[in-house]
């Protein structure tokens, strides 16, 4: 398959933490940065050339007679910078193209917990989270296209959610228990004035356009969700218990969905997370998703504390009204689409299982233990009868562990069917099935942690379903293709815990 460019990153990651704990209170602030100098993306036209994430978390906790209460706090800054690495065509003042953002996240969140009587419980909770966001595009050096004025994207774009919860649990028998919560959040979004890299320029006018038209609305939307989980579990056995429910969860646009404004080739194409190619435009008009989903859980499961063997199967449907997909604008000369966000119909189902059985316990070989894990799922836009952008075909995981003392090892196969159920509006490309052994092991001593693992053994070739296109390798192999997976690699980590 060659070689696949923009693949490597390098990143430091810094935190302390400091609490304290007397009676029933504790209180902790963790202090931290990561800093990632590079980062390749091997599906995307640029790659991250500087990413410095600065954050203050802080905690509380108590114990009090009538329940107990949590606070959390946060804060965090964000500074971000996007070019081409060297492999992908390198960048300098006169090269690729740079794209930096700055953005701020703030928020708390208070919870508390209050039992009523022994058998039930009542929780309460309220939280705010802000991010503020302003994302530019430097102009480069001698470019017509990219210059000479800065691009503005978003411009002081913040995004503001209110939310309050209740939660009540409640075990009516010891055998049938139930939870009933309902959420209310407030989003509220607004963004200013933008600006295209030239008001004048015939390279862009399409911008330039869109840019006087953006600018000319009122941008300000404000959306109010409300959330419903309801949920019942019986155990009707010591070895079966069976649980159903139904929620209802809502989703606001995020500020590029929303705000995102370049019409030009170029300019939307660096607009998406997706992965495939294509330019995307935000909808100021979107709505929010809202996600009714029914599902069924089936546990069976050893009546022992041994829990020797289990085996958990949970079939579920979900109806999206308003899903948040796109619709064809116009088609670029690569071949790729301008994409709109648009409100649509959607439907998803699918299956879930898992399980686990103990093929010896003994002092001499330790605990042996084979596991499975099997995943379906189907989506479907009910407006271009297309199906939905990113759905795993069926793949499923088979695994031997094996525990003596301080050892545990592992040997571990994964199966993918073809990808043949594609989104074809945004041009998702089919990928065919595959098969992968993976071998691994870990030893503890006191304190420390080697983990040692080879994946993909057998150096097997293989798309990735999800991975979306190969972008980076475009200008070397003269056409796209979908993400090759990664080859036979050689893993060592060593933690320390204390």
């Amino acid at each position: 398959m060659g070689t696949v460019h923009s693949t490597n990153y390098l990143t430091y990651n810094h935190a302390v933490t400091v609490g304290l704990h007397k009676d029933n209170h504790l209180v902790a602030i963790t202090v931290g940065q990561q800093d990632t100098p590079r980062e390749g993306f091997a599906n995307q036209y640029m790659d991250m050339t500087n990413n410095r994430s600065t954050f203050v978390n802080g905690k509380y906790t108590g114990s009090f007679d009538w329940g107990t209460f949590e606070a959390r706090g946060y804060w965090q800054r964000i500074t971000h910078a996007m070019n081409m690495l060297a492999d992908k065509g390198g960048h300098s003042a006169t090269t690729g193209m740079p794209m930096n953002n700055d953005s701020r996240l703030a928020g708390y969140s208070l919870k508390a917990t209050i039992p009523l009587g022994h058998f039930h419980t009542l929780k309460l909770g309220s939280g705010f989270d802000h991010v503020g966001l302003n994302d530019w595009w430097p102009p480069l050096q001698g470019s017509m296209m990219m210059g000479p004025d800065t691009y503005h994207n978003i411009n002081n774009g913040h995004r503001d959610r209110l939310g309050h919860y209740a939660e009540w649990e409640a075990h009516w028998t010891p055998r049938v228990s139930t939870l009933l919560g309902f959420r209310n959040d407030l989003i509220m979004m607004n963004t200013g004035a933008v600006a295209p890299y030239s008001w004048t320029g015939m390279m862009n006018m399409k911008d330039a356009m869109a840019a006087r038209a953006f600018n000319a609305h009122n941008r300000g939307r404000t959306d109010v969700n409300f959330d419903v989980t309801a949920m019942a579990r019986w155990k009707v056995t010591d070895s079966f218990t069976l649980e159903g429910g139904y929620a209802r969860k809502s989703r606001a646009p995020n500020l590029y969905e929303r705000y995102a404004w370049g019409r030009g080739t170029m300019s939307s194409s660096m607009i998406g997370w997706f992965g495939d190619g294509n330019g995307y435009v935000g909808n100021m008009d979107l709505k929010s998703e809202i996600a009714n989903t029914a599902s069924v859980t089936l546990d069976w499961h050893d009546p022992t504390a041994a829990n020797r063997w289990g085996l958990t199967v949970q079939p579920y449907y979900s109806y999206v009204h308003n899903y948040i997909n796109v619709v064809q604008l116009s088609t670029f000369s690569n071949g790729h689409h301008l994409l709109q966000f648009a409100n649509h119909n959607a439907q998803t189902y699918g299956i879930n299982a898992s399980g686990h059985y103990t093929l010896w316990d003994t002092a001499k070989y330790g605990k042996g233990e084979v596991t499975g894990v099997l995943n379906w799922v189907r989506g479907q836009d009910e407006v271009t009868h297309s199906g939905l952008y990113h759905m795993m075909p069926l793949n499923g995981t088979v695994a031997v562990h094996e525990t003596v003392g301080h050892w545990t090892g592992r040997v571990e196969m994964n199966f993918v069917k073809p990808k043949d159920t594609v989104d074809w509006l945004r041009g998702e490309p089919r990928t065919a099935g595959y098969a992968l052994l993976n071998l691994g092991g870990s030893y503890t001593w006191k304190m420390l942690t080697l983990d040692a693992g080879i994946d993909n053994v057998l150096n097997q070739p293989y798309y990735l379903p999800l991975g979306g296109l190969s972008l980076g390798d475009t200008r070397y192999i003269g056409t796209t293709r979908a993400l090759p997976g990664m080859g036979r690699s050689f893993n060592v980590s060593l933690s320390a815990t204390f």
